[in-house]
C-alpha cells in the first residue's frame, strides 16, 4: 500500500537539507508575487483569459506568469494591478 505524503509534511522534510532550504530561500520573493498574483486574480473572479483580455496580452502570458516561466517588468505588474482595479505596492524589509 502506497503511503501518501501530505505537502507540508513533505516540505518540512526535504527542508531540513540545507541546500534545498538554501534554494527555497533564495526563490521565495518569486513565489510570493506568484501567489499574490494568482490570489488576486481569483479574488476578482477572472479567468487567466478574461485578465489577460483586460491587460492587452494572451492567456499564455498570464499561464507562463503563474508558473513561474515569467518575468514581469514593472510596466506590466502596473498593467496587471490596474486591470483588478487594485495597487501594485512593492516593499522591502529587514
Amino acid at each position: 500500500m502506497n503511503k501518501h505524503l501530505d505537502f507540508n509534511d513533505y516540505k518540512k522534510e526535504v527542508l531540513k537539507n540545507p541546500r534545498v532550504k538554501a534554494e527555497y530561500d533564495r526563490l521565495q520573493p518569486e513565489f510570493t508575487l506568484i501567489n499574490a498574483l494568482i490570489e488576486a486574480r481569483k479574488n476578482k473572479g477572472l479567468t487567466q483569459a478574461q485578465l489577460a483580455q483586460k491587460i492587452g496580452t494572451k492567456q499564455s502570458v498570464i499561464s507562463r506568469l503563474e508558473i513561474g516561466r515569467g518575468n514581469p517588468t514593472l510596466e506590466f505588474l502596473k498593467r496587471f494591478a490596474k486591470a483588478l482595479n487594485s495597487t501594485l505596492e512593492i516593499r522591502l524589509t529587514s
